[in-house]
């Protein structure tokens, strides 16, 4: 590969491989497959359909790192398969069959989460140790020079469900999800880089990488996440403030939020559009909508800028993004280009 200082990762699902083009072949660094899946103890691929359009990317950009992302929010299976030493070298072996078979460059295990059946998956405790086990093995079972990633949880909650310090020896870089960090409890950012308000959220990148750099992540392995996509409350009780402020966020809402608007259509729809105004935290350096009634965090160009900024400031290795399809404008990606 090309010597490139930051990693720009994309996640690209199956069904959008077809769609990556020469402009995205530029930008990113690496291409994560979303998703392998955990079946019988082995990772399973044949229900991926668009897997020949690797070879037409690495025509693209022959220095492009192509790697299969496995599991994935409510994909199950990774506690029973790595629960036994006879099973982790089981998976670990299906693990290279994939990367062999695919062409790829490295594995990505998205296991969300050990110790946690949040998703609705299988867990136990002693997944913490198994966790450790299973991506000592993959790395033993992968040729050298192939990557060995993961996708963690931006909280402490998966820093207390592993061992940081030892998984870390094994692994090229690991991906902090930072996003989806919405409490149920009221308006807040989902996505956002630093926190406004600490007493009512503690959850930002800036927050993700300080822990788990405390729990033995050197910041030179550490990736930051990049929402392509929106996170909305809908029905808000919001009293207009007498003054300019920052209308609509902080504001009590029971019940998680759900999947807003994708890019594009905060792109074409949303953005100062139809109702919609667009408020700039400059605390936390995240955007967000609201129209009096709903309220949508998302990120933008400008809060990619400063992440790509708090990348270089800390050293860290770079920055990804779920998912490439939500932003068909590819202004977020440019962004990412341009910044980094």
């Amino acid at each position: 590969m090309k010597y490139c200082k930051y990693y720009k990762i994309g996640y690209v699902v199956d069904r959008y491989l077809e769609h990556v083009t020469q402009e995205d072949a530029n930008i990113l660094t690496h291409i994560n497959i979303a998703f392998g899946l955990v079946d019988d103890g082995k990772v399973k691929i044949d229900h991926l359909k668009n897997t020949a359009h690797i070879a037409r990317i690495r025509e693209l950009n022959p220095d492009i790192k192509i790697v299969l992302s496995v599991g994935g929010w409510g994909a199950g299976g990774f506690s029973n398969a790595v629960s036994t030493s006879d099973g982790q070298d089981k998976f670990a072996q299906s693990a290279f069959d994939a990367y062999k078979t695919l062409g790829l460059d490295g594995i990505d295990i998205d296991w969300e989460y050990p110790t946690h059946n949040m998703a609705g998956i299988d867990a136990s405790p002693e997944d913490k140790y198994n966790f450790t086990s299973m991506l000592k093995k993959i790395r033993e079972a992968l040729p050298s020079g192939a990557l060995v990633t993961i996708a963690a949880g931006a909280g402490e909650y998966f820093i207390e469900g592993t061992e940081m310090d030892k998984v870390q020896e094994y692994l090229d870089y690991i991906m902090l999800m930072t996003y989806d960090t919405a409490s149920s409890e009221m308006t807040v950012h989902h996505t956002n880089l630093y926190d406004s308000n600490p007493e009512i959220k503690k959850s930002s990148a800036e927050h993700s990488v300080r822990i788990f750099n405390e729990a033995g992540v050197p910041l030179d392995k550490l990736i930051i996440g990049a929402a392509f996509y929106s996170r909305e409350w809908k029905d808000v009780d919001a009293p207009k403030p007498e003054t300019e402020g920052l209308y609509g966020l902080y504001c009590k809402k029971e019940g998680w939020p759900g999947f807003g608007a994708k890019f594009s259509d905060l792109d074409k729809d949303f953005i100062n559009k139809n109702g919609y105004v667009r408020y700039w935290d400059d605390i936390a350096k995240a955007p967000y909508l609201f129209n009096g009634s709903n309220f949508l965090s998302y990120d933008d160009e400008l809060s990619i800028k400063h992440k790509c900024d708090f990348v270089k400031q800390q050293n860290l290795l770079g920055i990804m993004y779920w998912e490439h399809s939500c932003d068909e404008t590819r202004k977020l990606l440019r962004a990412i280009g341009e910044n980094l």
